[in-house]
């Protein structure tokens, strides 16, 4: 199945929406005070995901999901086997 480049955003945005979803539910779980800080391993847990959700974030404000329209090069289009008086 061939996607286009907007179909191709849209499917990125949506899985990282599901992944931020994700993320903020164990955030919330982790930040119970009953469970804050025990021990290294939820600490280390907690940094973790802090840290994916922070590249998260910077995922869906990158560049990358608002693609710039596909053109090709101009210098394609004046190659050497191309002649003047086509």
């Amino acid at each position: 199945m061939a996607y286009r480049s907007d179909e191709l955003a849209a499917e990125r945005a949506r899985c990282l929406a599901e992944l931020n979803a994700a993320l903020n539910q164990a955030h919330n779980v982790l930040r119970d005070p009953g469970w804050q800080y025990e021990s290294a391993e939820l600490r280390d847990l907690y940094v973790r995901i802090e840290a994916a959700r922070l590249e998260i974030q910077s995922l869906r404000l990158s560049r990358s999901l608002n693609p710039r329209a596909q053109n090709d090069p101009e210098w394609i289009k004046s190659g050497p086997w191309n002649s003047a008086t086509d």
